[in-house]
């Protein structure tokens, strides 16, 4: 009886904790917050989370799918003489609205011209109006929601109203404000589709910077004397580059599709050659017998948008830490 007691005893008894070693010490103290040593090495200071990063096996082909689809497009817009005809805009009465064969592998449109060939020569200003509107309005309204949510305040209270102001109108809409009062050329269509651009990214990247600024490692840096400046460039920005890269990658295809859009709606760009928001408003009107005219540069937007959203996820499992 005495002994079943004692085993007892010892079972709801807890273990003693192990003794620390020497490299230990001090490291496993309660409330101490290990984000702030890479401070003292100089360098910039990570969200806490883990330290592994999360590139999952799943979903791999996936993603290998998607960068072989947009590197076929980056041949395209770099050459597109080696995989289209020499002239995308040649006039072909006798092969007016051809369907799909060997010679016209999408067919031709009412003029005789190859869907194949004007899609391969319209993706180089596609894909320049998608990166360079992202590039321009991302850094932008980076900058503006990094500096709001870090500062606080009367600034945050700014970008906060202007924010409101133009997330009230649509993407497409507030890009139609600009380009109705612009020349109908590439470069003022980026700049309307920037513009468009730069409430999201200030949105999101405010909200991150307030994140980031409640850290532990963040005051530790203004109490060590650091400049404000300093404070910005090596650790909050730093840790808003996965939010900014994953959205940066999936608003190219949104960018795309907004001057998609706008071309369709015959207020894009007056180039030669027809972009593919141009040749989907073309086949508008035979889209009940001839269907390839409008069909395949439809398709192609939309793999251009998919293979981005993919590429953007995976990016941001890949910069952000594994939660757990």
């Amino acid at each position: 009886m005495d002994g079943r007691t004692t085993k007892q005893n010892e079972e709801r008894e807890p273990a003693a904790p192990a003794p620390a070693g020497p490299d230990d010490a001090g490291l496993t103290a309660p409330g101490v917050d290990l984000s702030v040593l890479p401070l003292l090495l100089g360098r910039p200071a990570r969200l806490p989370g883990g330290a592994g990063r999360r590139w999952l096996p799943r979903g791999r082909v996936g993603l290998i799918i998607s960068a072989l689809f947009l590197a076929v497009l980056v041949a395209w817009a770099n050459a597109p003489s080696v995989f289209g005809g020499s002239d995308p805009t040649g006039i072909n009465p006798l092969a007016a609205l051809a369907g799909p064969s060997a010679r016209y592998p999408f067919g031709t449109d009412q003029y005789g011209r190859s869907i194949y060939d004007e899609l391969v020569y319209g993706t180089r200003p596609a894909l320049e109006v998608g990166v360079l509107s992202t590039l321009i309005g991302g850094a932008v309204g980076s900058l503006i929601g990094i500096i709001g949510g870090y500062l606080g305040g009367w600034a945050d209270l700014l970008v906060m109203r202007l924010i409101d102001i133009l997330l009230a109108l649509p993407g497409l809409l507030l890009a139609l404000i600009f380009i109705a009062a612009l020349p109908r050329t590439l470069p003022n269509e980026i700049i309307a589709i920037s513009v468009s651009t730069v409430p999201i990214f200030a949105r999101v990247l405010r909200a991150q910077a307030l994140q980031v600024r409640s850290r532990l490692f963040v005051d530790a840096a203004a109490v060590s004397g650091l400049r404000r400046r300093t404070v910005v460039t090596r650790h909050i920005i730093p840790n808003c580059l996965a939010p900014a890269m994953s959205l940066g990658a999936v608003y190219v295809g949104a960018a795309i599709v907004i001057a998609a859009s706008l071309s369709f709606l015959g207020l894009g760009p007056s180039e030669v050659v027809p972009d593919w928001g141009e040749l989907i408003q073309s086949g508008q009107g035979y889209i009940d017998h001839d269907w390839w005219i409008s069909v395949f540069p439809g398709v192609v937007v939309t793999l251009v948008v998919l293979a981005l959203s993919i590429i953007g996820d995976r990016v941001q499992a890949g910069l952000e830490p594994a939660r757990g």
